[in-house]
């Protein structure tokens, strides 16, 4: 009797122990999930020159209906190829050079200009250890949006105490009233995109163009690169024999124009000009295995290509860490 009464409790028992464990709060539970990634820089060297890219976010590009020179059936192989859709996840990329004796930053990002997965640039500078205060001269590439927008907020210079500079044949273009009102009605918000981030810095007289090729700054050069836009440029960062090439916009789709840098964008201001000056400098930096940074290839956008064929490939720059 004794023994049955024994089993009887010790079941019972076991019973309320499993129930109290189902109904207790499992110490697995799932963590709510997070979006955020890490803040958007990467550090190198170009020789003495400290180079730092800057995201500025990324946005859906649509490149069915910006890509030229290309068939529909080619554009969704090439994609597929390289495990990307349409819309592509477009990267916008900036430069910071600490030379030493200079902060340039080689374009701004889009601000507030393009919405809300565009316009962190700034807060990753901050990350990466500077301020916006700190820099002394910003080098466009062109003034598209996505490159200039970051000057202003609110009306007002984010970097007070920079120098801008770009080519005088982009300024020429781009910051031109005459030019804005003789531009189809579809084109006019570029110039008004330009005039509002540029405004700023020309009424304090701190906008100061260049013309053709010119070194600016010890160790970081002009390199004329037109036909994006009229005076679209690249810079060239050079230090105890070392080079970094910043391309500016020289090619925006990665999974596409390193196969075939025939393809435009409808963003050309001068479509043939544009490929020429791609397949040009896509010939060099091949041969010489000169390191380049893309404003649109994915972050950090940093590496270098080689010839395989009949086209290109891109090989990201090895992550390393400084010492």
């Amino acid at each position: 009797m004794l023994n049955e009464m024994t089993s009887g409790w010790i079941r019972g028992l076991a019973v309320t122990i499993v129930a109290a464990f189902a109904l207790a709060p499992s110490v697995h539970a799932a963590s709510p999930q997070h979006t955020g990634q890490a803040p958007g820089f990467y550090r190198m060297h170009v020789g003495d020159i400290e180079v730092v890219a800057l995201s500025d976010g990324t946005f859906p590009m649509p490149v069915g209906q910006l890509l030229k020179d290309i068939t529909p059936e080619a554009l969704n192989e090439a994609l597929r190829h390289a495990f990307v859709a349409d819309p592509v996840e477009a990267s916008v990329n900036g430069f910071l050079i600490n030379t030493g004796r200079h902060l340039v930053l080689v374009d701004t990002g889009a601000g507030a200009m393009f919405g809300p997965t565009l316009g962190h640039l700034v807060s990753h500078l901050r990350a990466a250890g500077y301020t916006p205060e700190q820099v002394d001269e910003i080098y466009i590439t062109h003034m598209h949006g996505d490159h200039v927008g970051g000057l202003v907020a609110a009306g007002k210079a984010v970097f007070p105490n920079a120098l801008v500079r770009a080519a005088e044949a982009e300024s020429g273009y781009w910051l031109d009233t005459q030019q804005r009102d003789a531009a189809p009605e579809s084109a006019k918000g570029g110039f008004t995109s330009a005039m509002t981030a540029l405004g700023p810095y020309v009424a304090a007289g701190r906008y100061k163009p260049f013309h053709g090729s010119t070194e600016l700054v010890p160790g970081v050069e002009a390199i004329e690169a037109t036909g994006h836009t009229p005076g679209h440029t690249a810079y060239r960062v050079s230090s105890r024999g070392d080079s970094l090439l910043l391309w500016g916009d020289l090619m925006h789709v990665a999974a596409v124009q390193f196969p075939n840098p025939s393809v435009t964008i409808a963003y050309d201001s001068d479509a043939d000009a544009a490929r020429s000056q791609r397949l040009k400098v896509f010939r060099e930096v091949a041969a010489t295995g000169v390191l380049v940074g893309g404003a649109h290839l994915p972050f950090p956008g940093l590496g270098h290509l080689r010839v395989n064929e009949t086209r290109y490939d891109f090989v990201p720059l090895n992550y390393a860490t400084l010492h």
